[in-house]
C-alpha cells in the first residue's frame, strides 16, 4: 500500500518540471496557429512562458502572445512564473491559486482560449486534499463524462484544459504514457476522440524527468470546429529526442491519422504496425482462439487487509504456536517460480523462510485462544491491524471472509508476462493473486500450458496497464479479454513448461518453445508467430525502457 507520509514532497504536489527542449516544441506546435489568449493551466516556474518568450524574440517568431493566463498553487514558484510571464505576452497574469477551483467558477465559459500549453501535476486520487478530489468529481460531472476515484490529477486538467479550447484551438500537453492504457483515463480517451479533429501522440522512449520513473507522451490536439465525426488519430514513437530540433509540422507529415471511430477503450494497438493488427484480428476469429472469459471465471485472491499479519513462515508458526490454523498459501512472485505450484513448490518456500503460510483464525473469541495466539493477536492490535478498513468492519477482527481456493491461479503483476499457476495443493493466495475457475469442459492443465505464447503474451500488452517500474498488471475485467489458443494438444507439457521457468530460462526463448507447441498445433505459421512474439518483445520493452525495436512494417 503506498501512504502520503512515504512519498516525496515532490511527488506528492507532482511538480516534475518540464525541459526547455520539451517546453520549446510544443509551444511552436501551439503557435503556428497564430494564438491570441493561451492558457497554462500548471505553470511552476515557468518553463513554457520561457520557452514562448524565447520563440517571440527570434526572427519571424511572430512576436509575443497577446494575453496569456497561468495557474501555480505554490507561492515562490508562481512569483517565477510571473517573471517569465512578463517576457511571453503583452499581457500576462500568474495566479497563485487552483486551475479547478477557478475552471468551475470564474473560468466556467467553454472556449474562451485560442490555446493551452501545460505539463499538469501527476498526484494519485488518494494523495489530493478533500477540495480537490471534490473538484475533480464535479468537473466530470458538468463535461458529463463519468469519474472514477482512481483518477490522477493530471487527467481532470486536461479534461478542462479541452472544455476551455475554442474550435479550431490547439492544446499541447506533457502527459504521462499511461494515457494510452490506464481505465481511469478511458473518460479522457473518449472526450478527445468526440470533442478533436486531430489528436496525435508522440511516445518518447527515453524518460525525461529526474527522479520520476513515470513514461510521458506529448498529446496535441486540435478542438474540432463543430461536432462531427470521432476525431483523426495518429501515434507517433520517436527514437530519442531529436525531433524536437525539427518544426512540428515535420513530426505531422510523418503522421499516420486515421479515424479514431474503431477504438472503443485503450490506444494501445496504435502501437502495432498495420500488419501485426491484421495478424491479431485475424487469430481473434481464428476457430482455436478464445477470450479468456470463454474459458474461465477470474476473481481476486482473498483480502486480508494484513497480508503481513494473515501470511507468515515456519519460524512465526511455530513461535506464535499458530500451526492448527494455518494453511498453504503463496501471494507473490518470489513464491511462484513456474507453471505448478504442488508440495514441492509449498515445501521449497518454507526452506527458504517465505511467508508460505495462511493464518485463519475464524470466529474464535480471543480470549478462547491459546495464551501464545492471544499475544500474537495484541500484537496486531498494537500495531493498528484492526483499525484498518478491511479489518475494522469484520467481527473478529482477524475472521477473514471467502477463505477458499482455485484450481487456477494467477499472479496480478507480472515482469516479462502474465502466467496461469495450476495449484495442485489447493493453496491459498492472496489478493495479489487471482483466483481461476476453468468453464465446464476446459481442463485446467491445458489452460495452463496453452495460456504460455506470444498471441496471449501480446494481448496482456495491449490490455493490461503499466505505470513507473514498468511492471504489467492486469485485473479481470482485462484478463478476461486475452486471447487465448485452445488446440487440441495431445499432452500438455507442463512440466516441461515449469522447468522452464525455475531454471531462468529467458522468457523470449520461452515464448519462442511455446508458439512451436500451441500456436504451430494451432495453424499459426512459422512467420507469424516471429511477428507476434517481435510485438511482444518491443511492447515489453517499451513498458520497461529497454533498448527500443523498430516495428515490423
Amino acid at each position: 500500500m503506498n501512504l502520503a507520509q512515504f512519498e516525496s514532497a515532490t511527488k506528492l504536489r507532482g511538480g516534475y518540471y518540464t525541459p526547455p527542449a520539451l517546453a520549446s516544441f510544443l509551444a511552436r506546435w501551439v503557435l503556428e496557429i497564430r494564438p491570441r489568449r493561451l492558457l497554462e493551466p500548471s505553470c511552476g516556474d515557468g518553463a513554457f512562458f520561457a520557452a514562448l518568450a524565447d520563440l517571440a524574440a527570434l526572427p519571424g517568431g511572430g512576436g509575443r502572445v497577446e494575453s496569456l493566463l497561468g495557474f501555480e498553487l505554490d507561492p515562490v514558484e508562481a512569483e517565477k512564473a510571473r517573471r517569465r510571464a512578463a517576457d511571453a505576452a503583452s499581457e500576462a497574469r500568474v495566479v497563485c491559486g487552483d486551475y479547478l477551483e477557478w475552471t468551475l467558477g470564474e473560468g466556467a465559459e467553454p472556449g474562451r482560449f485560442d490555446a493551452v500549453l501545460g505539463n499538469p501535476p501527476y498526484i494519485r486520487y488518494q494523495y489530493l486534499d478533500e477540495r480537490s478530489q471534490a473538484h475533480a468529481a464535479r468537473l466530470f460531472e458538468r463535461c458529463g463524462i463519468p469519474f472514477t476515484r482512481h483518477t490522477n490529477a493530471w487527467v481532470p486538467f486536461v479534461v478542462a484544459a479541452i472544455s476551455q479550447l475554442r474550435p479550431g484551438g490547439r492544446l499541447g500537453m506533457v502527459v504521462p504514457a499511461e494515457l494510452l492504457h490506464v481505465l481511469h483515463a478511458q473518460a479522457l480517451r473518449d472526450l478527445l476522440i468526440a470533442t478533436c479533429s486531430r489528436v496525435m501522440v508522440v511516445d518518447l522512449d527515453a524518460l525525461c524527468f529526474e527522479d520520476a520513473l513515470q513514461g510521458v507522451v506529448l498529446l496535441m490536439a486540435e478542438r474540432a470546429a463543430q461536432p462531427s465525426a470521432p476525431a483523426e488519430l495518429a501515434l507517433v514513437q520517436a527514437r530519442g529526442l531529436g525531433f524536437l530540433a525539427d518544426a512540428p509540422a515535420r513530426l505531422l507529415a510523418r503522421a499516420d491519422f486515421a479515424p479514431a471511430g474503431h477504438l472503443n477503450g485503450k490506444w494501445m494497438t496504435l502501437l502495432l504496425s498495420g500488419t501485426e493488427r491484421s495478424l491479431l484480428a485475424g487469430l481473434a476469429e481464428a476457430a482455436p482462439f478464445q477470450r479468456m472469459d470463454q474459458l474461465a471465471e477470474v476473481d481476486v485472491g482473498i483480502v486480508t487487509g494484513a497480508n503481513k499479519f494473515f501470511l507468515v513462515n515456519d519460524e512465526a508458526l511455530d513461535h506464535h504456536g499458530l500451526r492448527p490454523w494455518a494453511h498453504p498459501a503463496f501471494g507473490r512472485s518470489l513464491h511462484v517460480r513456474g507453471v505448478v505450484y504442488d508440495q514441492e513448490s509449498h515445501d521449497e518456500n518454507r526452506r527458504l523462510g517465505l511467508p508460505a503460510h495462511f493464518v485463519q483464525l475464524g470466529t474464535a473469541e480471543r480470549g478462547s485462544l491459546p495464551p501464545e495466539v492471544q499475544r500474537y493477536v495484541a500484537q496486531g492490535e498494537a500495531d493498528g491491524l484492526d483499525r484498518r478498513f478491511k479489518c475494522r468492519i469484520r467481527r473478529p477482527w482477524y475472521n477473514v471472509p471467502s477463505v477458499f481456493s482455485a484450481p487456477v491461479g494467477m499472479l496480478k503483476r507480472a515482469h516479462a508476462f502474465p502466467r496461469l499457476l495450476l495449484n495442485q495443493l489447493g493453496a491459498y493466495s492472496t489478493d495479489t493473486a487471482y483466483r481461476v475457475w476453468p468453464s465446464p469442459g476446459v481442463d485446467a492443465e491445458r489452460l495452463v500450458s496453452c495460456f504460455v505464447n506470444s498471441a496471449t503474451a501480446l494481448t496482456a500488452e495491449l490490455e493490461g496497464r503499466h505505470y513507473g517500474g514498468g511492471v504489467l498488471e492486469l485485473v479481470p475485467s482485462e484478463i478476461e479479454r486475452l486471447l487465448i489458443p485452445m488446440p487440441e494438444l495431445e499432452r500438455p507439457a507442463l512440466r516441461e513448461l515449469d522447468l522452464r521457468f525455475r531454471s531462468g530460462e529467458p522468457p523470449e526463448r520461452i515464448l519462442e518453445a511455446q508458439d512451436g507447441a500451441v500456436l504451430g498445433v494451432a495453424g499459426v505459421a512459422a512467420e507469424d508467430q516471429a511477428r507476434l512474439r517481435a510485438a511482444w518483445d518491443r511492447l515489453r520493452r517499451r513498458r520497461q525502457r529497454a533498448e527500443p525495436v523498430e516495428p515490423e512494417a
